[in-house]
């Protein structure tokens, strides 16, 4: 987390559920929908649907929770802005801003819809699919996993294998960044001269229950997939204590640094922002469009650079703490 405060944002949004509603004051009554809580430009990846077409939309939604429909546009236009100020886009903030809130509002306006690359948005099926996302390249990062110390689902995971009689091995697998106290645990095995792989991710609380110390705040990862505007991961299971999913070169998270150098960024932001708008359609948000055109002009964009602002102070507190420690024990 000391590489940069966009990192940093990404493995504390315990942190953020507690700023937000004191920076965001004006924004803090707003409609509730069940939203992502989590949300950031690296919480978007792809899947394959039921027809074997390949999707693409938010990836991850652990922490997902009772929220006013504002925190989830404001987080994830506040990670954009900090992704922004270490040149990983180059759109102004005001730009990125417009664009990722344009998107959710006609969104909202239309409905919503799924992201499908199948016929449509070649532009976005080209980013899902750019060279680094190479299957040698994504098989090799299992060599080395060291073996799964803590209890296994075994039962879950070779149910979900493609042939439960497969032998396969298990392996303990970190990834991410606000979800490093999860454990992971993978099922590797061979499938007609191939690798597949499945994943079993420990579902825990949202941070927003703890920051809170409500219960209430807690929304099931199932539900808000359910009723999202979505063509669904059918690999993709809940059950009561894991969550279990395919991981493969093309059903997988999208990182910053694995997007190809010309994009077309304003498209993608505007993507992003309706994907927000998909998930929080599922629960027909009637005042939630009403409450968008009432707000002043800029209000995201001012929200943003309050958030970002203050993510960076922690960040850089954070890193001379880190440094402090460090230098006491030599």
């Amino acid at each position: 987390m000391a590489e940069s405060a966009f990192v940093f944002l990404r493995g504390t949004f315990y942190r953020w559920i507690q700023l937000w509603p004191t920076i965001c004051r004006s924004l803090r009554d707003a409609p509730v929908v069940a939203g992502v809580g989590d949300l950031h430009v690296e919480n978007f990846g792809t899947w394959r649907d039921l027809e074997g077409r390949l999707v693409w939309g938010i990836n991850d939604v652990d922490e997902a929770c009772v929220v006013p429909y504002t925190q989830d546009l404001v987080r994830l236009a506040t990670s954009a802005v900090l992704a922004t100020r270490h040149g990983a886009f180059g759109l102004t903030h005001r730009e990125t801003c417009e664009t990722i809130l344009e998107g959710y509002r006609q969104s909202l306006e239309r409905g919503g819809s799924p992201f499908v690359l199948a016929e449509r948005r070649r532009w976005l099926r080209q980013i899902a699919l750019n060279k680094l996302r190479d299957p040698t390249r994504f098989w090799g990062k299992f060599d080395g996993l060291p073996p799964a110390a803590t209890p296994v689902p075994r039962g879950l995971l070779r149910s979900a294998l493609p042939d439960p009689r497969l032998s396969y091995r298990i392996f303990r697998r970190v990834a991410g960044v606000g979800s490093l106290g999860r454990p992971r645990i993978v099922a590797l095995a061979l499938w007609h001269g191939a690798l597949t792989a499945r994943e079993a991710k420990a579902i825990l609380p949202s941070a927003a229950v703890w920051a809170t110390g409500r219960r209430s705040v807690a929304v099931s990862g199932r539900t808000l997939l359910a009723r999202a505007v979505r063509a669904p991961d059918p690999y993709l299971t809940f059950h009561q204590r894991w969550i279990v999913r395919r991981l493969s070169p093309d059903c997988s998270r999208i990182e910053l640094a694995d997007l190809p150098k010309v994009r077309d960024e304003t498209r993608l932001l505007s993507a992003m922002g309706a994907e927000v708008a998909n998930l929080h359609l599922g629960q027909r948000p009637s005042g939630v469009r009403a409450d968008l055109k009432a707000r002043p002009r800029r209000w995201l964009e001012r929200a943003a650079a309050d958030m970002a602002d203050a993510v960076e102070a922690d960040w850089r507190q954070w890193v001379r703490h880190v440094k402090r420690q460090r230098s006491s024990r030599l």
